[in-house]
């Protein structure tokens, strides 16, 4: 098979295309065509150069690159560690104990592996929830592998070991975005930071300086805990929610909550298999849908979880139709007709992301003007990809990161024939081999085994798992 030549336009032949737009129309047996970065047409007997590159899509599925809107992608490197954590385990290890030990190339490392896997699945976008940056170093490394994969990236810069109203007011942050983050749609920018309770809202001043920064702020929110209702009264009584904001999780969280957030335009970040495991509260997309606030998808960390939105998707299903339909037992009903479609998860893993970033018009469809951000979904070894009857149902339920055949992003192959495009691979492998070994002889053989079931200290954890202040809410046990 011959290469794809730089510049030479690129035709998606045959499949059934999932436009993911306004009225989520589906096209049989049609063509995408590709010039340059863009979408330039959709639909069957289109005009196609004479050298078009052809891609063979007969016999699956073509539609917009997925959209992973909250991934811790440093602790990649520490895949699958942490499998039996609960999430005060999580605080414990990351914040409290061991994740000071990271170092810049330990970030490079597992932002490298993770973004090479967020692709790998069909995940053209990712904001790397990176609340591993110490230092600027840190971060210089954070960006250097999201630029070196490739994809389509928001560094959510953040700071677990120090309080947000210091490191987001910093010269040293100004300069290094300045330095390093072009605002290309390539590389965007958020602000990543919790909001405690504590009634004298501290972080103010990082909400202050992402205004300035034009950066959005996206924030732990309804987290058990962590951050409650105080909160988002908070930032909604000092003017800091606004319709860019995206809050993770928003479970355990009052319906005066979700009015605030609905009324300000914010979107919501649910990442199902995490709420469900870790005890955030249960997922959300049903209150979240109750109060019509914007959904998108994300997966959270491989510490616990298979970072691909397939999963996202099947996990909130579960967990929505699940509440569904125990509400209706509750009062002796029966649903007889389902209120979450797998339309709308495929929507919200794609265009729900894009609209959540500020992406909406250019990136989470496919339709002429949008950028060439595309997945066709084909595997013609595996007997689930056919016959594909219902496209939504089949993404949403029967496909897997296996099937992801090729991937475009801005125009640029980087998987086909279900390999990754390049040998990033082999240096992901060996830097996080090395962080691996670095990590474990820090700690001690047995610390580090003992890590996989953190021992809980005697302190204020379950109240205020954050080491930069010393409030206490009271959301779980009393201040």
């Amino acid at each position: 098979m011959n290469e794809h030549r730089e510049g030479q336009a690129i035709v998606i032949r045959g499949g059934t295309v999932m436009s993911v737009n306004a009225t989520r129309d589906l096209f049989t047996k049609a063509d995408v065509l590709v010039i340059g970065e863009e979408i330039v047409a959709v639909g069957t007997g289109i005009g196609v150069p004479d050298d078009a590159y052809e891609i063979d899509a007969s016999g699956g599925i073509v539609m917009p690159g997925m959209i992973d809107t909250h991934r811790h992608l440093w602790q990649t490197a520490m895949r699958g560690y942490g499998a039996d954590w609960t999430l005060t385990q999580y605080f414990v290890w990351n914040y409290l104990e061991h994740g000071k030990h990271f170092r810049p190339q330990d970030i490079y490392a597992g932002n490298l592996l993770g973004a090479l896997e967020a692709l790998d699945a069909g995940v053209t976008t990712t904001v790397d929830w990176s609340h591993g940056l110490q230092t600027t170093d840190h971060a210089e490394a954070a960006v250097d592998a999201l630029v070196e994969v490739g994809g389509r990236s928001v560094l959510a810069y953040g700071n677990i070991h120090r309080a947000p109203w210091e490191w987001a007011t910093s010269p040293e942050l100004r300069s290094f975005i300045e330095r390093r983050i072009p605002r290309d749609g390539m590389l965007g920018l958020q602000l990543a930071f919790d909001v405690t309770g504590d009634p004298s809202f501290p972080e103010r001043a990082a909400f202050e300086a992402a205004k300035e920064l034009g950066a959005a702020v996206t924030t732990h929110a309804g987290v058990w805990g962590a951050t409650d209702d105080n909160s988002i009264r908070l930032m909604y009584e000092n003017g800091c929610m606004t319709p860019e904001t995206v809050y993770v999780h928003a479970a355990t969280l009052s319906t005066d909550s979700y009015h605030r957030i609905a009324a300000t335009g914010g979107s919501a970040s649910v990442s199902s298999e995490s709420e469900s495991t870790c005890g955030q509260g249960y997922p959300s997309s049903w209150e979240l849908r109750r109060h019509g606030i914007p959904i998108s998808l994300s997966m959270d960390t491989s510490v616990w979880w298979s970072a691909d939105l397939f999963s996202a998707m099947r996990a909130t299903l579960a967990s929505d139709r699940a509440r569904e339909h125990q509400l209706a037992h509750e009062n002796s009903e029966t649903v007889t007709n389902i209120g979450l479609r797998c339309e709308d998860v495929v929507a919200w893993s794609t265009r729900g992301g894009a609209e959540a970033l500020g992406l909406g018009s250019v990136v989470g469809t496919i339709a002429p003007g949008f950028k060439s951000d595309i997945v066709l979904i084909k595997n013609d070894s595996s007997p689930t990809m056919f016959p594909v009857l219902n496209p939504y149902g089949h993404v949403a339920l029967q496909a897997q990161r296996a099937d992801v055949d090729t991937v475009l992003v801005n125009g640029r192959i980087v998987k086909q024939n279900h390999r990754l495009v390049g040998s990033t691979l082999a240096r992901a492998r060996a830097a996080v081999e090395g962080t691996v070994e670095y990590l474990e002889s820090t700690l001690g053989p047995s610390v580090w085994r003992e890590g996989m079931s953190p021992a809980i200290p005697d302190s204020k954890v379950l109240d205020n798992p954050y080491m930069y202040t010393e409030y206490a809410a009271s959301s779980t046990h009393g201040a």
